[in-house]
């Protein structure tokens, strides 16, 4: 069994407040539960409006599938949200 471990870091300078941010941080987390079956939280920089940092946990029987779902997921929130991704941290165990 492995543990997958994602961090992503999004940039939004559309977003003016923390509560909007919050929406954003809400509605992306919430589809990645529910599409994906992982464990999601934002994990840094929660006070700056505009950087989202998100950690996404998995686990998966073998590196092929932790790896697939690890680029769905990518994939998924270039599509789904209009913040640009800054930096991605990927990481297998």
């Amino acid at each position: 069994m492995l543990v997958g471990i994602l961090k992503i870091k999004l940039h939004a300078p559309y977003v003016h407040s923390l509560k909007e941010k919050r929406m954003i941080v809400k509605s992306i987390m919430g589809k990645l539960r529910n599409k994906f079956n992982v464990s999601v939280c934002e994990i840094a920089e929660q006070d700056i409006h505009q950087t989202i940092v998100i950690g996404i946990a998995m686990i998966a029987a073998h590196t092929a599938n932790c790896d697939s779902t690890m680029d769905h997921i990518l994939d998924f929130i270039e599509e789904n949200c209009e913040a640009e991704i800054v930096d991605i941290t990927r990481e297998i165990r």
